[in-house]
């Protein structure tokens, strides 16, 4: 298993109260960050994760890294919902908590939630993806929400910040599926080896958990996902079965498959945000 040190960066802007990701943007992100720091831990031992926000004023860090739940947890539900997302300084401030790791063999990694508009330019998002590539900071960006506004930026800053696939962008538009369930089953904890698609019991049925977590190591967390899937397949059968009760209409008799810069910098951010 890939040994790293993670920082998640959260977005806690006005737009995170919208419920086009139930119950909101904002409980639906931290469903999947809890799902994400018990991936990441569960993974390796020494793995250690770390939180921040990125909206209101500016970036603060939540949790310094980690394996303690509890500090994750903590600071998590403390948060106020306002302001502006603030893209390229939440990254600085998570790049540099990273630098003063104690463990330097861990592979540097930060996973941010983007679900407001960014607002910087193409140009500041290109230079600060070859600055993180420089200092091999691998990043995963998880796009929902605005991801019509933002899969453009994305795009590019993905295209220049991926170096030998350790970096991934996935958009997750709003429906049936949880911002958790998308996230399980996409390169960003897949390549650690997880696998959601096969249950662990008889049959190939859908285990919430599979490898990826201990339900005993979190009750909570364990019944809250569990919970959150049993509600997401009953809401599926009630669908289906609207549908099998819907008259039938002419349908025509073929049809076409649409599926388809340097250290300094960094310190003055940080201080800046620290002030504030």
């Amino acid at each position: 298993m890939v040994l790293e040190a993670t920082m998640i960066a959260i977005d806690n802007s006005e737009y995170m109260r919208n419920g086009d990701y139930a119950p909101s943007r904002y409980d639906a992100q931290l469903t999947a960050m809890e799902f994400i720091f018990q991936s990441k831990v569960n993974s390796n031992p020494e793995n250690t994760v770390g939180l921040l926000l990125y909206g209101d004023k500016g970036p603060q860090i939540l949790s310094t890294l980690t394996t303690d739940f509890g500090k994750i947890l903590s600071g998590s539900h403390e948060v106020s919902i306002s302001g502006q997302s603030h893209f390229c300084s939440g990254i600085q401030v998570a790049a540099l908590a990273l630098k003063h790791r104690q463990n330097k063999v861990l592979h540097q990694r930060i996973v941010i939630f983007v679900g407001s508009p960014i607002e910087e330019s193409d140009r500041e998002l290109e230079k600060l993806a070859k600055k993180m590539k420089k200092n091999n900071i691998a990043i995963d960006v998880i796009n929902f929400g605005e991801e019509g506004v933002n899969s453009d930026k994305l795009d590019r800053f993905q295209q220049i910040i991926n170096n030998q696939d350790n970096s991934h962008l996935i958009t997750v538009p709003p429906g049936p599926r949880m911002l958790y369930e998308a996230i399980a089953t996409s390169p960003i904890l897949m390549e650690e080896g997880f696998d959601m698609g096969s249950g662990n019991g008889g049959g190939g049925g859908y285990d919430p958990f599979g490898d990826i977590m201990d339900p005993n190591a979190d009750p909570d967390l364990a019944l809250a996902l569990r919970l959150s899937l049993e509600e997401e397949k009953a809401r599926q059968e009630r669908e289906a079965k609207k549908e099998e009760h819907q008259p039938l209409k002419d349908e025509p008799l073929e049809k076409i498959d649409e599926s388809k810069e340097d250290d300094k910098d960094d310190d003055h951010v940080m201080e800046e945000n620290n002030t504030q």
